[in-house]
């Protein structure tokens, strides 16, 4: 009997283990897929909605800038309307340290930085987080492999993310990778520190650019708990631009308004 119970539990153990590696060789083609934009900007809309169905917009523009060995840097900047025109957030994500977050705010002239203990909280009243901002880095996450399905022709597989950070609000996320494109997500799940579902986020109109990068038209998110909604609008993606690191400063923080 006892050889049949270790017998058990070495099985049980060699499954775990290969699910694990499998979640992790999809999140790593899923990395390698996107290697090599350098940098973009793109505008965007948010439209905000609330549990009684009543929406708001702003206008944004965003730059992203791609780092070596590292997590990518990025600007989102305010446009529209007046009461938040002019706030800026700057990111510099990381492969497997906290993300450093600053956020001007114009009407104190101000650079405030972002806690990490903070970035669990919504950003702009929005449904996304300071945590979602950053770049999604392989190694922020452990990984397990759940199953693969059909959707429209494609391969999808299931793969659980479990953030590294303690002070992440999130005990996991399940992402949906497409296989045969490219390994992009379009869909992911994310469950609060209780284990409850918080929100889903969605994928939509994915587009591909320079023959390689894929990127959606829009990002739909609706929390399940509050039933707000957040959705994301893309347009005028603009690949490797002139951008440099010199436009992902503090000062270009102020500058952006």
């Amino acid at each position: 009997m006892k050889y049949l119970f270790f017998m058990v539990i070495a099985v049980f153990a060699s499954t775990a283990i290969t699910a694990q590696n499998k979640g992790l060789e999809v999140a790593k083609a899923a990395e390698n897929a996107d290697v090599g934009f350098e940098s973009y900007a793109v505008d965007l809309k948010m439209i905000l909605k609330n549990a009684n169905g009543q929406e708001s917009t702003r206008e944004i523009s965003s730059k992203i800038l791609e780092v070596a060995n590292d997590g990518d840097k990025s600007m989102i900047t305010f446009e529209n309307p007046r009461d938040v025109k002019g706030t800026a957030m700057l990111t510099f994500s990381h492969k497997t340290d906290s993300d450093d977050q600053w956020l001007f705010l114009p009407s104190i002239k101000r650079v405030k930085r972002i806690s990490s203990s903070n970035k669990s909280g919504p950003f702009m009243g929005s449904e996304l987080s300071y945590e979602d901002l950053g770049s999604q880095e392989v190694e922020k996450y452990t990984y397990k492999y759940i199953k693969e399905f059909t959707l429209d022709g494609d391969r999808v597989a299931i793969i659980e993310r479990y953030p590294v950070d303690e002070k992440s609000g999130y005990s996991k996320h399940i992402a949906y990778y497409n296989l045969d494109q490219s390994y992009r997500v379009e869909k992911v799940e994310y469950f609060d520190r209780k284990g409850a579902l918080l929100k889903t986020m969605k994928h939509l109109d994915y587009k591909k650019f320079k023959g390689k990068y894929w990127r959606p038209g829009e990002l739909y998110v609706v929390n399940h708990q509050s039933n707000k909604e957040t959705r994301l609008v893309f347009s005028n993606f603009n690949f490797k631009t002139k951008i440099t690191e010199e436009d992902f400063t503090q000062n270009s923080l102020k500058r952006a308004n």
